[in-house]
């Protein structure tokens, strides 16, 4: 079982668009979610080479310099064609500037490289985990996933990273195209938090 959460949140990330994301799940507990960024503080070292690993990191990073509860989300798009590539490298694709039409345009490019043109050979997979450390120690660790084609050219104006180019399975729409709520209901981040808001908050 997992340990009620409440009160302050810091969120580890320096991404507005995650910020937002995370403020929109978390509102209708009561929990009031902060993020590093916001608190002018610096990004650790990444140095895992899982998702679980880089969380960790990241919280706990966060958890020191504030005292708060904190919370990590380490994700990533993992693109079949390309033996799991980008993976832990996702936001790397987007290069110093943090571009993400830097990045989709990598992606893009890397699959017609290996000759994935058609849709059955473009399939990726959204991996979500979010750790939650507590000031005594205490930690969860949750994983969420979201499968889909990668489309081209990219479509939506919504989200952000790699939404424009993820189509996920069952919809005919982007995770850009569609409504904030809507995605919030399907994607992997919104799958790894409903199993922290079913061990943490209800």
């Amino acid at each position: 079982m997992g340990r009620r959460l409440s009160g302050r949140l810091v969120l580890a990330t320096h991404n507005n668009g995650k910020l937002a994301e995370f403020q929109a799940l978390m509102s209708p507990f009561g929990v009031d979610v902060v993020s590093v960024g916001q608190l002018g503080l610096p990004v650790p070292e990444e140095t895992g080479t899982t998702f679980v690993e880089n969380a960790r990191i990241k919280a706990l990073a966060a958890l020191e310099a504030t005292g708060l509860p904190a919370l990590a989300d380490d994700s990533g798009l993992c693109i079949e064609a390309l033996r799991g590539a980008p993976g832990v490298y996702t936001a790397d694709w987007a290069g110093p500037a943090r571009s993400w039409d830097v990045a989709m345009q990598k992606a893009q490019d890397e699959l017609l490289a290996v000759g994935a043109a058609a849709p059955a050979q473009r399939r990726g997979t959204f991996v979500s985990v979010l750790t939650l450390v507590w000031p005594d120690g205490h930690s969860e660790t949750f994983e969420g996933r979201a499968e889909g084609t990668l489309v081209w050219p990219t479509r939506g104006a919504h989200g952000h990273g790699y939404d424009p180019m993820f189509q996920p399975d069952g919809s005919d729409q982007t995770f850009a195209e569609m409504p904030e709520a809507e995605k919030n209901k399907i994607s992997h981040r919104a799958r790894s938090f409903q199993q922290l808001a079913a061990a943490c908050l209800k």
